[in-house]
């Protein structure tokens, strides 16, 4: 009775716009290009979460450095749940470690909504590449200092790839692109030795056999790729997820997050949104506000520890 009595008063406590919610469209901000990884995710969930709201979903695309002026533009967007940031790990994990200084907190300018997918990488070579293992790769960075190098488009694939090296005494040379996409053509072109990316823009070279994948860095193989090793089973202990979520502006009310965190988490699950997210080479996770803030926080310190023992540090 008591319990019941509490809801009530807290229930009749929230403003009208928390308890209506949503009244009008709502924008999800992306960082990235129209046609890009993160951005095709969205645009499979928009639509079904469009029609359990009861309102459009529109996305709005603000590409551009690291996905930092579209980060920087939901932390100051109005807490009312109408502007929320699709957030992926890059940004809200990789560029507080590597950034000395940035113009958003992911902790102290947003709450957490849910998980929408995660993915592991790939450690991908070219077909001319002489070694077919991780043991080879790893040999040949060693006797080849000055020729072993990698290709990165991101803070993601940067400080994943240091990892690696932290964990085999390896030098590769960073040598930076726009794309995982044009990270992977110059692994197969032969311009650099290698690329840690995500799957989707390795996926027609691995088919059409000009590049080659040596390891995944699941924590068993994943059933994407069930012919290729895991990092662990060659003997590097690395694992490396990366995820996206939405987050909305900190002080959103709760009852808000909660219904968005609802939606997602039923979205995500649908066999539609599965097969659409299956094709990008994602995971459906869903789960609550709670665990993706702790996510949030282990992914921060772990990061955060791999780019100080790296000495990554952009300005």
């Amino acid at each position: 009775m008591l319990r019941t009595l509490v809801l009530l008063i807290c229930t009749a406590a929230l403003p009208a716009a928390a308890q209506d919610y949503p009244t009008k469209p709502i924008r999800i901000i992306v960082g990235y290009a129209a046609g890009g990884g993160n951005d095709l995710i969205v645009r499979v969930m928009a639509p079904r979460m469009s029609e359990g709201l009861g309102q459009p979903v529109i996305i709005e695309n603000k590409p551009g450095a690291q996905a930092i002026i579209a980060t920087e533009y939901a932390a100051k967007a109005p807490a009312d749940g109408y502007t929320i940031l699709m957030g992926p790990t890059g940004p809200m994990t990789m560029n507080p470690a590597t950034y000395a200084k940035l113009p958003y907190d992911p902790v102290r300018d947003f709450v957490p909504i849910a998980t929408i997918g995660q993915f592991p990488l790939l450690v991908v070579v070219g077909a001319r590449f002489p070694g077919r293992s991780v043991k080879d790769l790893i040999d040949y960075a060693k006797k080849n200092p000055g020729k072993s190098n990698y290709g990165s488009s991101a803070a993601a694939f940067q400080i994943a790839t240091e990892l690696f090296k932290q964990k085999t005494g390896t030098a590769f040379v960073h040598i930076p692109y726009k794309s995982s996409g044009e990270s992977v053509q110059a692994v197969v072109a032969g311009q650099v030795t290698m690329t840690i990316c995500d799957p989707p823009p390795a996926s027609g070279p691995l088919r059409g056999g000009t590049a080659r994948a040596l390891a995944i860095t699941a924590n068993e193989r994943h059933h994407w790729w069930p012919d290729v090793p895991t990092l662990k089973e060659n003997g590097v202990d690395v694992e490396v997820w990366l995820w996206t979520a939405f987050f909305a502006p900190a002080k959103t009310p709760p009852a808000i997050v909660a219904r968005l965190q609802k939606e997602t988490a039923r979205v995500v699950r649908l066999p539609d949104v599965k097969e659409g997210l299956a094709k990008l080479g994602v995971d459906p996770v869903g789960g609550s506000s709670e665990e993706l803030g702790s996510r949030l926080a282990r992914d921060l310190a772990k990061w955060s520890a791999v780019a100080k023992a790296a000495n990554i540090r952009n300005e």
